[in-house]
């Protein structure tokens, strides 16, 4: 086994009671969760001296008390102290962080600044895979803030949805980040369509959104060259530029004391329940110890460069540990996955059983030619298909002003599947082993058909375009870069339409955080770190108890 957590629990936390979140989620083993209080700047913060170095670690197997699993083989050597001896005593007994985050799009580093600001002096590392932040699903969308018209009331995507379409307008405002509230028309081009479109309707003013019928002379006033029988306006739809936010909130976290490192792909997670995590890295570097809330800059950013690139080498008051030929080691108390697309494999590393599986649907994109994008004032939508979570092929305008047509959903053959070439046959195999993929297939293959035809024919999806905008040629799109959103589907072959946050024994795992979790990221990630943070204060009885235990005075 990877003996990387500490063999007792009461290493030195730095989050005490009185930190304790307001709101804790309800049955999270379910999915289903509470919104957690506003928790911006509340709790005491507490220093920290400098870690001792880590204990010994090995790879050896599993045993009963330890969950493990790992994707690599080798065996890590102890690390000597300064006196060229494995550490003992209370020196092996400390953490790297009390919380570590696996995922470094828009949800995990929101989650790294809520816990940051929560409970000032936590600890935090986060661990992204890639070179930089916000490289799939948060960089590689239409850059919508959504207004939360389209969600079923009561539920998350709902109620973060249309809080975080406000605190996302204010947060762009606040930081300089391009944005605008455009508003945006939902358009209903059939006969067919016009109930859906008075449901959607009905919805958003169940929802508290402001919502105007237009007729088709006042659908010509707003978009002159779009064709419909009726639409919508809902006013509170905006547009920004989703990578500058998650840029932002890494520097923001790091402000606060968090680590972020980049080019740090976990390999393997060894969990000893009432102790805490270890997971192997391999790649990003050294690892770091989370340095407290208050360090000066220099000394609580990660080694990463401006470019996001790994630099590597390390600091003084921290401390590392390398396994040979697979990175390094990194022991938290509680781990966070927001790891997106690879979400359901990091809780199967963990031991826990995920409710769901990703599927993952690439969302192919063109772009109009600069001297046809005056056919597209704002954001056009289709009225969507209820029984899917896609929204159909729509008209967007950026901040950048160009106009974005897409995307489709078509299944993609590698879990970073972005075109037709890029085949992992081992993904792939995954994706097909799974009962729900077969039942989707079966219940939506007409669909499923169309999307093909339109993936692979430009003249299909021209002609799709053509519904909402009918002078557009097929000579007008070029392609633009696609993205794959991480679907969550479950055994019997429903798609999870719900955000869906599962807990295990010193895990939160993010099953299902697709559009518009980008929109919602903000009060998404104070639920995440709520949920962290409870986790976290859940350990500390035991901690108290094995140190009364070893000082009875």
């Amino acid at each position: 086994m990877m003996e990387g957590v500490p063999n007792d629990a009461d290493a030195p936390a730095a989050y005490s009671p009185a930190d304790a979140p307001a709101t804790v989620a309800g049955d999270a083993r379910s999915g289903s969760a509470r919104p957690s209080a506003d928790r911006s700047g509340a709790g005491a913060r507490r220093a920290h001296a400098a870690p001792p170095p880590l204990p010994a670690h090995s790879t050896t197997g599993t045993t009963s008390e330890t969950s493990t699993t790992s994707e690599t083989t080798g065996r890590a050597s102890p690390v000597p102290t300064s006196s060229g001896s494995p550490p003992t005593g209370r020196s092996a007994e400390r953490f790297d962080c009390d919380v570590l985050i696996v995922g470094g799009g828009i949800v995990g580093l929101s989650t790294a600044y809520a816990v940051t600001r929560a409970a000032p002096g936590t600890r935090v590392v986060v661990l992204e895979k890639e070179p930089g932040p916000a490289r799939h699903q948060t960089g590689r969308n239409s850059g919508v803030i959504h207004s939360g018209i389209y969600y079923r009331p009561g539920s998350l995507k709902a109620r973060f949805a249309v809080r975080g379409a406000a605190e996302m307008t204010e947060f762009c405002a606040r930081h300089g980040i391009p944005h605008e509230v455009t508003g945006k028309l939902i358009v209903a081009t059939e006969r067919d369509e016009l109930p859906r479109l008075h449901a959607l309707i009905q919805r958003g003013r169940q929802n508290g959104i402001p919502v105007r019928e237009l007729g088709p002379a006042q659908l010509s006033e707003r978009e002159p060259h779009v064709r419909g029988l009726a639409a919508i306006h809902v006013g509170t739809t905006g547009v920004c530029d989703f990578g500058a936010v998650t840029r932002r909130l890494a520097r923001l976290a790091e402000e606060g004391g968090a680590v972020v490192r980049y080019g740090a792909e976990v390999t393997a997670v060894d969990r000893r329940l009432g102790r805490g995590v270890a997971v192997r890295v391999r790649g990003g570097g050294p690892a770091r110890s989370a340095s407290p809330a208050g360090a000066s800059p220099s000394e609580s950013r990660s080694g990463a460069s401006r470019s996001g690139a790994p630099s590597g080498g390390s600091r003084p008051g921290v401390r590392a540990e390398t396994a040979p030929g697979d990175g390094t080691v990194v022991r938290a108390r509680v781990m966070v996955n927001c790891a997106g697309l690879y979400c359901d494999r990091l809780a199967r590393l963990t031991g826990d059983d995920p409710p769901a599986r990703i599927l993952p649907f690439r969302g192919e994109y063109f772009e109009l030619r600069r001297e046809r994008e005056d056919l597209v004032r704002g954001l056009v939508y289709p009225v969507p298909d209820p029984a899917f979570p896609f929204l159909g092929v729509h008209l967007t305008r950026g901040v950048d002003g160009g106009v974005h047509i897409g995307p489709n959903a078509v299944p993609a053959l590698a879990v970073e599947g972005y075109d037709w070439l890029t085949v992992r046959p081992r993904e792939l195999a995954g994706v097909l082993a799974h009962p729900g993929t077969w039942h989707v297939a079966r219940r939506h293959w007409r669909y499923g058909a169309g999307e093909l035809h339109r993936s692979l024919s430009k003249r299909a999806f021209t002609g799709a375009v053509r519904r909402l905008l009918p002078e557009v040629a097929e000579a007008d799109l070029v392609p633009s870069p696609a993205g794959v959103r991480a679907q969550a589907v479950l055994h019997d072959g429903t798609l999870v339409d719900d955000f869906l946050i599962t807990e295990g024994q010193h895990a939160v795992h993010v099953l299902n955080a697709p559009s518009p979790a980008a929109t919602a990221s903000l009060p998404i990630g104070r639920e995440i770190a709520g949920r962290a943070l409870a986790a976290l204060e859940s350990l500390r009885p035991a901690a108290r108890t094995a140190a009364a235990a070893r000082d009875p005075h």
